[in-house]
This record gives C-alpha cells, structure tokens and sequence, in this order.
C-alpha cells in the first residue's frame, strides 16, 4: 500500500466495514451505528475506493463480504475488538441514551417463553435501542459472538463451545404433551407407554444426541423417535394432527401448548433432572460495556422469573 493511500485512509471507516462483516446489512449497519443509511453507505464507498474492491456484493441473501473482505475481516475485528475492551470500557453506558441494536440467540421457544419479558424491561431502561433475534446452528454459535453479530446466546445449550463465558439464570422441568383424543392415555402416562409410543424431539443440529431432553434417553434407554425437528412451535400442530405422536418440553411451553383445545399435558413417567437455561457470551465482549450492561439486565429479568 502506498504512501498516499495510507495518508487518505480514515480509521472511522473501520467502524463501518466492522458492521458490515458482522451484520451484512446496510440499515442494520447504520443502527448499529447510530448513523443514517446514507452516511453508511457513503463510508462503504470510500472503502472500496481506498481498497480497490467492492468488498461486499448485494445477494438475495444479504451483503456477502468479497474475498478482500475475508481477508481484512481478522485485522478489523482484532482492532475494533481492542478498542471497545481496552479504550472505551471506561466510558459506561448509558441506557437512557443509547441508539443502537442488541442481537440475541434465541430458539423459537425462547422468543415465546422469555422474550416477552426481557423486552419490556428492556424498553423501559433502554427506550431508544432496538432488539434483534438470531437462530444459530451450532456449530456457529461461537463464530457468531466473536464476531459481533450476536450479543447473546441464551437457552439451554447442548455442547457448548469451548472458550464461551456462561452465567446460570434458572433452571427448568419436563413435563409430556399428548392429544387429548389419543384415549389409550389417562391422567398419567405410564413407563410402558411412554416407550411404546412415538415421540417428537426437537434439536437444533438435528441429530438425536442434541435433542433437548436426550437426558431421557440417556437415563432409561432409546425411545422410538419418529420425528426429530429444529422447531418447537410446530409440534403441537403435529400431534393435534397426528394423536399417535407424544413429545416431552419444558414446562413452561407445555403449558403455552395446552391453549390448543386438543393439547394436554401429562408427567413424565420417571424422574427427569431440571436442566439449566443460561447466557452465553465470547470473552472479546467480556468487557465490553454494552455487552455488561445487557447481561445485566437478563439476569436482573430471570431472577424473579417465576417457577
């Protein structure tokens, strides 16, 4: 690189290409910023004067980064990464005044269960901020956060990341949910039931020894798994089509469930240890005032959180 090009680079464009490579948006860029879309869109092309590239191309599926960018995606994010952990960790922030987006790693069940919440807490000491939610695979979930994409992850993570800082918020039982026409089934649902029916599962990677309750499996042996799925809103309509099918969820869904008139809920019949929902962030934000700011506010909303 020249001499001249060094003398025109300006490091407040390092900001905007930071966004870009993390959000691969231009108006989510801006949030992020507290900018206007034009100012980012401005800043975007001094970059791709100075470096010679388009760096990022319009795609049906967002801004993909070129392979320049993946070059300069490391030096960026290292140097952004210094910069809010050891230059702007002193300056706080302030809630009140704050404009800029939060990004969490939810499962669908999480937006249902504990989004809600955390949204009118967040609305009230954060008035200006917005709120994003991803879902993850998990095998990058860890590359999420580090980036900068993801703030969060919260939920009950199966294998989770080496490296990853965890907090516990509360911990959380099983209960079955069956059709309410499946007449084979009383009050109770009996080990021999349990076993001879078929069950849906949720897991996120899609492979049984990720499913959400494998605890159960693990405990009493293999269950007869018909459907395996990433998503747990779909499951009730699932078994209000098909009463033959049962499947075991947090407690607090199962409940959301039996507002369908052909859902019930029934106990697990052998003993289920709770298992742990908590928060997850990547040690580059550990510091990060923001990101110590919006932990704070989830385990401030799941302390109370009733059981």
């Amino acid at each position: 690189m020249n001499d001249l090009h060094n003398a025109e680079l300006d490091l407040n464009l390092l900001p905007v290409f930071d966004a870009l490579i993390r959000v691969g948006n231009v108006s989510r860029a801006a949030d992020q910023l507290a900018m206007s879309q034009s100012a980012v869109s401005h800043a975007l092309k001094r970059l791709r004067l100075f470096f010679d590239d388009p760096l990022f191309m319009k795609t049906g599926s967002g801004m993909q980064p070129t392979p320049r960018a993946l070059e300069l995606r490391g030096p960026v994010l290292s140097v952004m990464g210094t910069v809010r952990t050891e230059l702007l960790v002193r300056e706080g922030f302030n809630a009140a005044t704050a404009k800029r987006g939060f990004s969490l790693l939810l499962t669908d069940m999480g937006e249902l269960i504990f989004l809600p919440r955390l949204i009118a807490r967040l609305r009230q000491t954060a008035p200006h901020c917005t709120v994003r939610t991803l879902q993850v695979a998990m095998r990058h979930v860890q590359a999420v956060l580090e980036s900068g994409e993801g703030d969060l992850a919260l939920g009950s993570l199966h294998a989770v990341p080496k490296g990853l800082f965890q907090q516990q918020l509360f911990t959380r039982s099983f209960v079955t949910i069956v059709n309410r026409r499946n007449r084979w089934i009383g009050d109770t649902l009996s080990r021999d039931q349990f076993f001879a029916m078929e069950h849906i599962v949720v897991s996120l990677s899609g492979k049984l020894e990720d499913a959400y309750d494998a605890i159960v499996d693990e405990l009493d042996g293999p269950r007869r798994i018909y459907l395996t799925t990433p998503h747990f809103l779909t499951v009730p309509m699932i078994i209000e089509e098909n009463p033959e099918l049962i499947a075991t969820v947090p407690r607090e869904l199962a409940t959301k469930f039996a507002g369908y008139k052909s859902i019930r809920m029934v106990p697990t019949p052998m003993p289920v240890p709770p298992f742990a929902i908590r928060q997850h962030w990547h040690p580059r934000f550990h510091h990060d005032a923001a990101n110590m700011w919006l932990r704070q506010q989830v385990k401030g909303t799941f302390d109370t959180f009733p059981e």
